[in-house]
Formats: C-alpha cells, sequence, structure tokens
C-alpha cells in the first residue's frame, strides 16, 4: 500500500525480530491514517528535500514493541512516530532542518556523537492536532538512556 508519492506501508512494518518471533506487526485502521499523517508532514518533506529516506523503525504493535523493551507511551505503537536517516546527511543537521522547516510532536536526535555524522539516528513524531515541537537528544550514561533538552 502506497502512502505517499514516494514511501510504502512496508517500509514502516519491516521488523527482523518480529518475524524471528512470530510477532503480527501490522498497524488497525486508526494507526494506519496516523502513518499517513506523519508521512505527509515529516516524512515526505524530508524525501522532497534530501532524497531517500531510510526508515530504520516504523510502526511497532504494542506486543513488538514490549517484546523489544520500547516504552509504553511509545509513538511508534500508534503510528505517530518514526525512526530514519538520510544517505550521506549529517542527522544533525537532518534534525536541524525539521527542526526549523516542519511540524512535528518530538525530534530526538538519538544516539548522535559530535564529529561523526553518520552516528545515531533521528526520531520524530507527528500528532494530528497539537504538536510539542520537543527536541531532546538521547545518549547512553552509565549504559541507560538519558534524554536532554536540545543537542
Amino acid at each position: 500500500m502506497k502512502l505517499s508519492k514516494n514511501f510504502y506501508l512496508s517500509e514502516f512494518l519491516v521488523s527482523q525480530y518480529a518475524t524471528r518471533h512470530g510477532i503480527k506487526n501490522e498497524p488497525p485502521a486508526a494507526h494506519l491514517v496516523r502513518l499517513k499523517y506523519l508521512v505527509a508532514n515529516v516524512l515526505q518533506p524530508v524525501r522532497d528535500k534530501f532524497g531517500p529516506v531510510i526508515i530504520s523503525s516504523g510502526y511497532r504493535s504494542k506486543e513488538l514493541n514490549a517484546a523489544i523493551g520500547g516504552s509504553v507511551t511509545s509513538q511508534h505503537s500508534i503510528g505517530e512516530a518514526a525512526d530514519f536517516e538520510v544517505p550521506g546527511l549529517d542527522n544533525k543537521k537532518l534534525a536541524d532542518w525539521i527542526k526549523d522547516n516542519l511540524k512535528f510532536d518530538q525530534l530526538i536526535l538519538e544516539f548522535y556523537k559530535d564529529g561523526d555524522p553518520n552516528s545515531g539516528w533521528v526520531h520524530c513524531s507527528y500528532a494530528e492536532g497539537d504538536n510539542r515541537k520537543e527536541c531532546l537528544r538521547a545518549s547512553k550514561v552509565d549504559g541507560k538512556t538519558k534524554y536532554t533538552q536540545g543537542w
């Protein structure tokens, strides 16, 4: 199923973990609508500006999200979030462009190392209606993920 001129639903459902463990990872209709909003408002504009987008984590069913240890409030589980990169583009520059140009709910520069443009990835969510425009950076501190404001 095509979500936009450049994105297909299958890109958001790929999970090696789900395949290995027989976990169903298909969104119900309400989550599919949210995925379409995410694509229209974040991912397609990124694609239009920078070229191909690689989605490393898209939709996660509640069962899949729990199995991989995801947050119980993860927007991935309701079709509102994706983790992604643009090949050849510094992830911080990608996050900066999204922050300055798009409407979003939460934008996280995850596990980025200053000076290493290919490190980490960008997490972005979009919620139809009010969006917080919250910008965070995720990093590992003493083996645990720590979130700080901005990057």
